[in-house]
């Protein structure tokens, strides 16, 4: 059956996810500075071979010091059979015009301030089922604001590939708000803007667009320089600046086709940073220790999840590493208090986003970190301060 223009079921509650993590990014309004330096990625547009499709993702980085007024996206689809592939950016200004192009308008809180990065999902599915292919896809970064026209163009190869594995996807976005942690909650609006000297949360999601399970999962977090985690987490590994930390979850299973792991964490901004600066890069990134296939599944169900002594996990085959990892910004403004130095600039405005869990959601504390494992097909807005409560 032909799905032209009808995103599959399974891609549903992933499109679900990226909108309302969008929608809550919101923009921070700086100071103006001396040039705007936008840049354009894409990632995640490898398939495997037993899902119909997944949810990429169209990076819009500004890495300079100055507000872009407009920015659009072309997408040219012209090299993909329609009814064999397509690729449908999902963004809320996002348009077709014709049958090979595809134009996205960032405005407003869409738009990339100084510092940050927007990301406009990318649906890529295969129609008919049908065995492998690949086609190119071009993406076209325009703003009259841009002082770097030179990197605003990307081709990369939309394939659906012939290769079985878990495909693991990372999504972060920026740090902008003074959470504390036992106040976070993804639906709460109109929290300040973050200070030096402050504890925050950092939030994020690990999603297995796969056609395989994961059987095990590493996840790496790195702070950008003047951050650091707020605690030791007791079955993490840190570094000795205590700005990264590796922590190994055993016997996760993340199923195929869009099971979900958010995590909270606390971090806490140096004193002496000077604000208002954005702190980068940070990066968060995903690996799976192992992978299980549906009859390994099932047997894992009837058995003790914990593997026998003298066998070890079977290495993951990964599809798609383009989107293991994923970077972010840590905005900070000037103390109120005078300190920290800087002008103040403008406040931070907008919501601070937050990521869903999901159905059934189990807890698993990692030290001071809090991870939600989502359950796919229902979306169910979670706060961690009522799981820690009901768990």
């Amino acid at each position: 059956m032909t799905l032209r223009y009808r995103r599959p079921a399974r891609l549903g509650v992933a499109a679900l996810l990226v909108s309302g993590a969008l929608a809550a990014l919101g923009t921070p309004a700086r100071a103006e500075g001396a040039g705007t330096d936008l840049s354009l990625d894409v990632a995640g547009t490898r398939v495997a071979a037993g899902v119909e499709g997944k949810t990429a993702y169209i990076k819009v980085s500004n890495r300079g010091t100055n507000p872009a007024a407009n920015v659009t996206v072309k997408v040219d689809v012209s090299d993909l059979d329609p009814l064999d592939a397509e690729a449908i950016p999902n963004g809320e200004a996002c348009e077709e015009i014709g049958e090979d192009l595809w134009y996205c308008a960032l405005l407003g809180d869409d738009l990339p301030a100084p510092g940050r990065t927007v990301e406009v999902p990318l649906l890529v599915f295969k129609n008919n089922g049908g065995g492998p292919r690949s086609a190119p896809v071009t993406f076209t970064l325009a703003s009259p604001d841009d002082t770097t026209p030179e990197n605003n163009t990307r081709t990369v190869q939309v394939e659906f590939t012939e290769e079985s594995g878990v495909d693991l996807g990372v999504r972060v976005p920026d740090v902008t708000r003074h959470i504390r942690p036992d106040e976070y909650d993804p639906d709460t609006e109109g929290f300040p803007a973050l200070q030096p000297g402050q504890t925050t949360v950092l939030v994020g999601e690990v999603v297995n667009q796969g056609d395989l399970a994961t059987d095990g999962l590493r996840l790496t977090l790195l702070l950008p320089e003047g951050v650091t985690f707020a605690a030791r987490f007791t079955d993490c590994a840190h570094s000795a600046g205590n700005r990264k930390a590796t922590c190994e979850i055993e016997d996760l299973r993340l199923a195929d086709g869009g099971d979900a792991l958010s995590f909270v964490v606390p971090i806490t901004v140096d004193a002496g940073v000077r604000g208002p600066v954005a702190l980068k890069p940070g990066t968060v990134t995903a690996e799976a220790l192992g992978q299980l296939t549906p009859q390994q599944q099932r047997s894992r169900r009837a058995a003790t999840p914990a593997l026998p002594s003298g066998l070890s996990l079977v290495p993951a085959r990964e599809v798609d590493s383009s989107d293991n990892s994923d970077d972010f910004a840590v905005l900070v403004i000037a103390r109120s208090d005078g300190g920290g130095g800087g002008d103040g600039g403008l406040p931070v405005t907008g919501p601070q986003a937050g990521l869903i869990g999901g159905v059934g959601a189990a807890v698993l504390a990692v030290g001071g970190a809090l991870l939600v494992l989502a359950r796919r097909r229902r979306l169910v807005l979670v706060a961690p301060t009522d799981e820690q409560r009901n768990a």
